[in-house]
């Protein structure tokens, strides 16, 4: 079966001295219907391009994939509610297809990621702060196959 860990993005441009610091890794298990979050996938405000920063997070993806070759996801990508809903629904499905070609450009194949963009229909938090809407812009996976 295999587990896939959670990554977390900590902000250390605070941090002015060593100072050791401690949390828990998160586990999930690959198996079919797990919903995996990708915490390290970063766009501009408003636009679908990946930042160069999200590539170590994606590659971790295309590992995964190559290694289990049997296995087909499905990429969600999620809005946060500011703007209009029509919009946001084009943007998270905008950026899940950025996701797909770059898979696919590592050679994982088409046949094997379908991308669906959700809009802000599928919230994680309420959106009422901006770590709350922060946490709600995000592109994740399901296991569909394995």
């Amino acid at each position: 079966m295999g587990y896939y860990s959670i990554n977390e993005n900590i902000d250390l441009t605070e941090v002015k001295e060593y100072e050791e610091m401690n949390g828990d890794i998160l586990m999930v298990p690959v198996e079919v219907g797990e919903v995996i979050r990708l915490n390290n996938i970063f766009f501009d405000f408003g636009k679908a391009d990946l930042l160069d920063t999200s590539f170590p997070e994606l590659d971790r993806v295309v590992k995964l994939l190559s290694e289990k070759l049997k296995i087909s996801i499905e990429l969600s990508g999620l809005t946060d509610n500011v703007g209009f809903d029509a919009d946001n629904l084009k943007l998270s499905d905008d950026r899940t297809k950025s996701v797909v070609v770059y898979l696919i450009g590592k050679g994982i194949k088409d046949s094997r990621v379908l991308a669906k963009g959700y809009g802000e229909s599928l919230l994680f938090a309420t959106n009422d702060t901006e770590e709350d809407r922060l946490l709600n812009r995000r592109v994740g996976f399901k296991i569909m196959k394995i």
